[in-house]
């Protein structure tokens, strides 16, 4: 049996409407979980890019309200997928027109030009092959308070 591995967060309701649910992420992760933060440049560069962030529509059957929190789940394998095609497929393909113009001597500007065109195929197929993710919702397991009974340790005198 392979094990699938999965990728979770937590994201706060916004708001409920026929079946969906509009969510944004509330749990600090990378940089703004980080310790070295204010040391750090690239922190700079997470708070810029995570100001605002529009909420997402998730379909959700789950008895909800605003300003609730639910736990995501994303698979590896669709992140990783969505990775492939997004960036890596019109990288290749815009590097591959590229070499291809060069190889046949055809100058810069064809070169450029055929790296463009590599570029814009990659995102066409990446979209033409793309599906939305599945992110499973649920709500976080309640916090129980478990009671474990303290044992008294008797010493046994030795042989």
């Amino acid at each position: 049996m392979i094990e699938t591995r999965s990728i979770e967060t937590r994201a706060r309701v916004l708001s409920v409407s026929g079946g969906k649910v509009w969510v944004e992420a509330t749990s600090q992760q990378g940089c703004a979980a980080c310790h070295s933060q204010s040391s750090c440049s690239v922190s700079g560069l997470g708070k810029f890019f995570s100001r605002n962030k529009p909420p997402v529509a998730l379909s959700c059957d789950l008895p909800v309200r605003p300003g609730e929190e639910l736990v995501l789940n994303m698979s590896e394998a669709d992140l990783l997928r969505a990775g492939l095609l997004g960036y890596v497929l019109p990288t290749v393909l815009a590097v591959a027109g590229a070499v291809a113009a060069s190889l046949f001597k055809l100058g810069d500007a064809a070169a450029v030009a055929s790296m463009a065109a590599g570029f814009v195929a990659g995102l066409a197929v990446a979209r033409g092959f793309s599906r939305a993710p599945r992110i499973a919702v649920s709500q976080p397991a309640a916090f129980q308070q478990t009671h474990f009974p303290i044992i008294p340790i008797k010493e046994t005198p030795h042989d």
